[in-house]
């Protein structure tokens, strides 16, 4: 069964005195996309989880995280921006120097600003940790790609529904084309003899002209070719392959198809039905664009 491209999937386990988890999220897009963030600590396993994506999904912007909270088994880490502090220091001297105030700048003033100092606990290399990780990392894809087979079967139901839908129009246009050749051919041969206002003096060339130009409304050809693609939209949607750029293939013919019917037709009530098939194919075109 098809797959979506949107899905979900989160993992959590415990690690020394806190926690750690793998979040896996994906949307649609054009082409595969992986995005992955981490500790630079197990940074040596993104490859598996990259790798392990791209077997299980073949279209989507995926984002996975990993989130690891708790002390023991961390190092803290200190950041100075030497370069704010020497920004700060320049403008509170400039300032000193434009107010003529007295004082000193020392140390212990410029470590009350903000942005100065920072700390942040970084997880030490610990192969418990990455192993871990890894196992979470690949549950965390298969809730990911059974999410997005869940959603995959439900977008083929709605797709059977549309294709439904639009068949039984169809039939009702089916319905209508025997006649529309002898209508048009009826109707430009009452023009003709409008205009002349007399007898016709070639009448059996004006009716093998007439017969030319009914025939145009012959829509045969173009529904017996959207028949086969809603058949092959039909088929599609039941294959485990990643089908969205097939699928939408398919429905830009069966636009062809139908636009070309309404201008060979010509026909008030083809028309009508026309723009409610239209509006199914739009339907459809829309659910596509979430399929793998």
């Amino acid at each position: 069964m098809i797959k979506s491209m949107t899905g979900f999937g989160r993992r959590q386990g415990v690690w020394n005195d806190g926690t750690v988890a793998v979040e896996i999220r994906s949307v649609n897009h054009r082409f595969l996309e992986a995005s992955i963030r981490m500790p630079k600590s197990i940074g040596r396993i993104e490859e598996t989880f990259r790798k392990v994506i791209q077997e299980q999904c073949a279209r989507g912007r995926v984002e996975c995280t990993v989130f690891v909270q708790g002390n023991r088994g961390s190092t803290r880490s200190f950041q100075f921006d030497a370069g704010l502090a020497k920004q700060y220091y320049h403008t509170l001297r400039t300032l000193q120097r434009s107010l003529k105030l007295r004082g000193s700048i020392d140390i212990g003033f410029m470590a009350g600003f903000p942005d100065l100092l920072s700390v942040s606990d970084q997880p030490v290399e610990d192969p418990k940790l990455a192993k871990l990780v890894e196992k979470l990392g690949l549950l965390a894809i298969h809730d990911l790609v059974k999410m997005r087979r869940k959603e995959g079967a439900l977008l083929a139901q709605d797709f059977t529904k549309h294709l439904e839908t639009l068949g039984g129009l169809k039939r009702q246009v089916a319905e209508r084309a025997p006649t529309l050749v002898q209508e048009s051919f009826l109707r430009m041969k009452g023009r003709v003899e409008k205009l002349l206002e007399g007898p016709v003096p070639d009448l059996p060339r004006l009716y093998q002209e007439l017969a030319l130009y009914a025939d145009r409304s012959d829509i045969t050809e173009e529904l017996v070719r959207l028949d086969a693609h809603m058949v092959q939209f039909g088929q599609t949607i039941q294959s485990t392959q990643p089908v969205g750029k097939t699928l939408d293939f398919f429905l830009q013919e069966m636009g062809r198809e139908i636009n070309t019917i309404n201008s060979k037709s010509n026909d008030t009530a083809v028309a009508t039905t026309v723009i409610q098939m239209r509006a199914e194919l739009e339907r459809l075109r829309e659910q596509v664009q979430n399929v793998e």
